[in-house]
């Protein structure tokens, strides 16, 4: 049984800390098919890089939905008529969820040398970003209320 400690990761990304606390609570193995990385490209940018040796665009699928990402590949069977000696290469089907944080999005996909990139961003609203207030001045601005005191 193998054991990842995902504690580094928690200090330099910010859109995947939910996703890093299921994996260490996550009973049994952690799949480990097809492999990939998790980047960070800016401070509100990731990038997803999955391994998909074999697999074309349209044996591909890629759904995100409430939250969740969902990347599937299945390849259709090969013709009957030839003989496979050694396979060293996997192309069995697989699909690999990954939970997104809050206002994360994705932004694009792309098929390049075998390796599926997919590209995120986090949008915060602007109702949610901090935003700085001004304090005013003692004496500048400052009004006086006069009223009668019985």
């Amino acid at each position: 049984m193998r054991h990842f400690d995902f504690s580094p990761l928690y200090r330099s990304t910010v859109g995947f800390d939910r996703l890093f606390s299921m994996l260490d609570n996550a009973n049994g193995d952690v799949p480990s098919y097809p492999p990939y990385n998790i980047e960070r490209t800016g401070e509100n940018a990731y990038r997803i890089t999955m391994a998909v040796a074999g697999f074309s665009e349209k044996d591909l699928s890629l759904e995100a939905r409430e939250g969740t990402l969902l990347i599937k590949g299945e390849r259709a069977p090969e013709g009957e008529d030839r003989e496979v000696l050694y396979r060293g290469i996997a192309s069995r089907a697989f699909e690999r969820r990954f939970q997104l944080a809050d206002f994360v999005e994705v932004k694009g996909a792309s098929l390049e040398n075998g390796l599926l990139h997919i590209d995120l961003e986090r949008e915060i609203p602007d109702a949610m970003k901090p935003r700085k207030i001004e304090i005013a001045a003692a004496g500048a601005d400052a009004r006086q209320i006069e009223g009668e005191v019985n």
